[in-house]
């Protein structure tokens, strides 16, 4: 069986590989871009994303996530994980930060707001559903989440929020971007935000799949691996004994 790499810099790396575990399916660490070569598909975490990309440039591990994602090997972002795979990312620290890039987005890095503002929603996922079968809604769990703004034509949506559509305010000084959103819980009329999309080899979501009992996400991502690796029968069958309606209750974790 293929190994899959989790990302583990920083982030909840280790609830990534817990889920796979559930699954059958044994994640590895990756810390130097070296350990790329053991792996055929990757996981790129949640987290805080500037941290997250200072140490993998301080380990040099951007020119090799790059080729990995060109190579056309499957790459899943959670979060800020999403934001590294992103081509364009817009609120961000004073600075920027280095992306791998390779989806055709454009990601605002905090939509959501700050750690105080993080949440969960019941979000419509009928793709999910109609391949990995249960209900067609999703928990999401909204950790300083960053949202997609723009997408390509390649790139497939698979699932959206609605926000207030004067949400949108250029009013948070010490971030760089033109357009600098800051969430704002009022009333008026809505439009919405993607939070999850396909582009071929690479799946990502503004949400954090790991931190719920649902492992739709992970079976999804395993067998868009096991399509580029033409080995179906490595992965395990799950939802058969996964109680979908049974929601469980988590702590928020804090990412400094």
């Amino acid at each position: 069986m293929a190994l899959v790499g989790v990302l583990a810099l920083q982030g909840s790396y280790n609830e990534h590989i817990a889920v796979l575990r559930r699954l059958g399916v044994k994640g590895v660490e990756i810390k130097k871009p070296e350990q790329l070569e053991n792996v055929a598909s990757l996981i790129i975490p949640g987290g805080e994303s500037t941290t997250m990309a200072k140490l993998a440039e301080y380990h040099n591990l951007f020119p090799s996530l790059r080729e990995f994602v060109k190579m056309g090997k499957p790459v899943w972002g959670t979060c800020a994980g999403l934001i590294f795979l992103a081509n364009r990312a817009t609120g961000q620290k004073i600075g920027g930060q280095e992306l791998v890039g390779g989806l055709d987005c454009m990601v605002h890095r905090n939509f959501f707001g700050s750690q105080i503002q993080s949440f969960e929603t019941e979000l419509s996922v009928p793709e999910l559903a109609s391949k990995e079968g249960g209900p067609e809604v999703f928990r999401g769990v909204f950790i300083r989440a960053p949202a997609i703004l723009e997408v390509g034509p390649g790139v497939e949506v698979l699932a959206d929020y609605p926000v207030p559509a004067n949400k949108w305010k250029n009013s948070n000084p010490g971030v760089e971007g033109d357009e600098d959103w800051v969430f704002q819980e009022n009333s008026g009329s809505e439009k919405k935000v993607i939070v999850a999309v396909r582009q071929g080899n690479l799946l990502a979501t503004a949400f954090h799949p790991e931190l719920t009992a649902d492992t739709r996400w992970h079976s999804y991502f395993l067998k868009m691996a096991t399509e580029t690796e033409g080995a179906s029968s490595s992965i395990v069958s799950v939802g058969a004994n996964l109680d979908f309606n049974k929601q469980t209750k988590i702590d928020l974790p804090v990412f400094l």
